[in-house]
């Protein structure tokens, strides 16, 4: 405790916000894997599954939007522990008895675990905004990049932690475990964060939600695609065709998308050192057409040896390996740049406007990722991918060729 009373109180507070962070990544990924893994094992299509999930996007796709203005009038320490309590809540939903676990039950406790996590997502990545120097880009970077690949570092020990509950105690034992665990997290936030965190001192009106910035439309638009690539294969498609066509029980499939998505958080985490950091500069846009076009490949050069059947399981699981560390830069170097974009004042507004659209492409992947996979198979939900990537790069070159943008 002393050590923590040494510390300014700008780091404090960062390291409240990305335990805070933590702490709900890790009941996110868990439960994402839960649900998957159980309805599978009850008999749900692919494409019923992908539809459970349905909500919980659409529902953080409208939680960016009017989350970034809540979070410019209450502030963001409100809406980031209104996140928790949503969670807790949606959680909850879930201990029903099993005769009432029904499908349009599920989907509506997804929904508010959507609005729960992007409320939180939306929170922390703009806290960072105002607690680093407008000066120090370099700093920002660092810190945007630390919270992006630690928070998904802990979304594979999630997914990991999904299939091991389950596997152990079973769904509704899992569940109420995680509900009862963030509840005491939820207690300590309420104390822990300021009060005035992300306020705006000029209110912005409700029609100034959508964003005037070239710049972070550009840079939005890029970003939908983005994760619209990566889910179109990952959020359905991947985890049955591996339990289904390579034969893995709950704990292989939860073990290999959790050690993915560990990996790919990692390589978040240093992810300046890839894009400039060595230079003493920091990414634009000419760096995320850059590497887009790079990971554009990935994905095309997996789908073609899946097609030729050349040594099937090493081309997929080698090659997602390589997709997830392009990914994991390109993400790093996207957050990095919507952050350094928006406009300090009022910074949940542009924030939020942006993380929208990587939303709205967790949207369409997530339904692309059960329906494509349903009617041909997981070569064709790659080539989607390929398809993607390509146009987040090409959306990248109307991007700023310098540090920063500001607000037209």
């Amino acid at each position: 405790m002393s050590f923590l009373a040494e510390l300014s109180p700008q780091i404090r507070q960062y390291l409240v916000v990305t335990g805070n962070y933590w702490a709900f990544t890790l009941t996110d990924g868990a439960l994402r894997m839960l649900v998957v893994l159980h309805f599978h094992a009850l008999g749900y299509s692919p494409l019923e599954i992908a539809l459970l999930f349905l909500f919980y996007e659409v529902f953080g796709v409208l939680t960016n939007l009017f989350g970034g203005w809540l979070g410019a009038h209450l502030g963001l320490n409100k809406t980031m522990n209104i996140g928790l309590a949503l969670q807790i809540i949606a959680l909850s939903m879930l201990l029903v008895p099993a005769t009432l676990l029904t499908v349009p039950w599920v989907m509506a406790a997804q929904a508010l675990s959507g609005v729960a996590k992007d409320l939180n997502k939306m929170s922390a990545k703009s806290s960072i905004k105002l607690l680093v120097p407008s000066d120090a880009q370099g700093t920002l970077y660092k810190w945007v990049a630390i919270l992006t690949g630690s928070k998904n570092a802990l979304k594979g020990v999630g997914f990991f932690l999904g299939g091991g509950l389950l596997a152990a105690f079973g769904f509704t034992n899992a569940v109420g475990l995680m509900a009862g665990v963030l509840a005491l997290v939820w207690v300590f936030s309420l104390c822990a964060l300021k009060k005035d965190l992300g306020k705006a001192k000029n209110k912005p009106k409700f029609s100034e939600i959508f964003s005037k910035s070239k710049a972070i439309n550009y840079l939005s638009a890029a970003r939908l695609f983005l994760f619209g690539a990566r889910d179109v294969w990952f959020v359905v498609a991947l985890p049955v065709y591996l339990a289904t066509t390579f034969g893995w029980d709950h704990w292989y499939v939860g073990g290999f998308l959790a050690l993915w998505v560990i990996g790919y958080g990692v390589v978040q985490s240093f992810a300046p050192n890839f894009t400039g950091k060595k230079t003493g500069q920091v990414p634009d846009g000419k760096s995320a057409f850059i590497w887009a076009a790079i990971l554009m490949v990935t994905p095309a050069l997996i789908a073609s040896a899946m097609l030729w059947e050349i040594k099937p399981e090493i081309s997929l699981l080698g090659g997602l390996l390589i997709f997830g560390g392009l990914f994991a830069i390109n993400s790093s170097l996207h957050s990095y740049l919507i952050v350094s974009y928006a406009a300090e004042d009022g910074v949940s507004l542009d924030v939020g406007f942006y993380y929208m659209a990587n939303a709205m492409g967790r949207l369409i992947g997530t339904v692309l990722s059960g329906w494509v996979y349903q009617e041909s198979d997981l070569v064709a939900c790659l080539w989607i991918s390929t398809l993607f990537i390509g146009i987040a790069a090409l959306l990248s070159i109307a991007l700023p060729k310098h540090k920063q943008q500001a607000p037209v």
